[in-house]
């Protein structure tokens, strides 16, 4: 079964270039064709392909245009293929939803093994970029993770400390010698600033919190 994949490019000859190179794969059906972000939308709409390969730099508000792809085409996987090869651009595409991100500097095969990967339903990111998009959104979500630690009040990170410990609300408020109530409050706090919904997401929270940071200690140290 083939694969329906439309191209989005503002350069004429790379777009003609595109649609005949993948048209000659048996295993691929381009189904249409664009020029900039309105045309991505409405290629999106209209023919619903499998893959949408587009470039970022073109006429209109393109990641706008992605954005609502992702939201509303779920069936249509995007890979993006541009000479940006900026991470923080890169990052900012692949929390859109984005699938794919190709640079033009890489071979033929390289952008073939990206339709069909996400297809698949899998990331695929140009070899050796990848490297340093993943390094870069790890280190992102260490310093996140650090900086929600910080804002962690001292009575807080007390009882944190004790929820660790698999303490009871009323262990908690015996030890630090408030009320019972006032516990409650606090971990109501914890569960907004954690994102949990219960006791034992916050306490899963907090793992989470403390582990990479002190894991990380050394290298920032070094």
């Amino acid at each position: 079964m083939s694969i329906s994949v439309a191209f989005v490019d503002d350069h004429p000859i790379l777009l003609d270039g595109l649609v005949n190179l993948y048209s000659a794969k048996d295993d691929l059906r381009v189904t249409a064709r664009g020029e900039n972000a309105i045309d991505a939308l409405k290629i999106v709409e209209e023919h619903r392909p499998d893959v949408l390969v587009t470039d970022l730099s073109m006429p209109g508000d393109t990641l706008a245009a992605l954005e609502l792809i992702q939201k509303n085409y779920e069936g249509t996987k995007v890979v993006v293929f541009t000479a940006t090869a900026n991470i923080d651009t890169a990052i900012q595409v692949l929390n859109l939803g984005v699938c794919g991100y190709v640079l033009k500097g890489s071979t033929a095969r390289d952008l073939y093994e990206a339709i069909k990967t996400v297809h698949d339903g899998s990331t695929f990111i140009t070899p050796g970029f990848a490297t340093k998009v993943i390094l870069s959104m790890k280190t992102a979500e260490i310093r996140r993770k650090a900086q929600m630690q910080k804002r962690l009040s001292a009575r807080e990170e007390q009882i944190v400390t004790y929820l660790l410990q698999g303490k009871t609300n009323r262990e908690i408020a015996s030890m630090l010698d408030i009320s019972e109530k006032t516990v409650k409050h606090y971990m109501t706090l914890l569960m907004q600033k954690l994102d949990a919904r219960n006791r034992v997401e916050v306490v899963l929270a907090a793992q989470k919190l403390q582990a990479p940071v002190e894991t990380s200690a050394p290298q920032m140290l070094s």
